[in-house]
C-alpha cells in the first residue's frame, strides 16, 4: 500500500520498468488516437486474469496524458526548475490496471486487444 506522498518521494511508482522492442507508429495502422483510447489490456498472474484495463484509463489515452504533461510543463517553465521533455526520454503515462504485489515464482503476463502491440510475459525467480 502506498499514498501520494510515498509516490512523490520515490520519484515514481515503478518497482520495475520493462521496455520491449520499440514498435514504429506506422506499424500500428491508422486511426491511432482512437486506437490508443479504446485498446484493452488483460493482466494475468499464472494464467489467471487479475484485472482488465483500457487506454482511456490514463487521462483519456496515453497520448492525451503526454499532451497534458507537456502543456503543464510549458505553463510552469516560467517558475524555473521545470525541464521540458527531451527527444529520446522515456515517459510513462500511468497504469491501465490495478497494481498488485509480485511474489517470487509468479509469472505475470498481458494481452493487448485492439492495438497491434505484443503482450508481455515476465517470470519472477524464486
Amino acid at each position: 500500500k502506498f499514498n501520494t506522498a510515498d509516490a512523490v518521494a520515490a520519484g515514481s511508482l515503478h518497482g520495475l520498468l520493462l521496455l520491449g522492442t520499440p514498435v514504429p507508429l506506422s506499424a500500428l495502422g491508422g486511426g491511432l488516437l482512437a486506437a490508443f483510447e479504446n485498446f484493452r489490456v488483460s493482466l494475468a498472474c499464472d494464467g489467471v486474469v487479475r484485472d482488465r484495463g483500457r487506454g482511456s484509463n490514463v487521462l483519456g489515452s496515453p497520448p492525451k496524458a503526454v499532451a497534458h504533461m507537456v502543456q503543464a510543463i510549458a505553463q510552469r517553465q516560467h517558475l524555473g526548475g521545470v525541464e521540458p521533455v527531451r527527444a529520446g526520454e522515456w515517459v510513462t503515462t500511468g497504469t491501465l490496471t490495478a497494481a498488485f504485489p509480485v511474489l517470487p515464482g509468479q509469472t505475470w503476463s498481458t494481452r493487448i486487444d485492439d492495438l497491434r502491440l505484443p503482450g508481455l510475459s515476465v517470470e519472477f525467480s524464486a
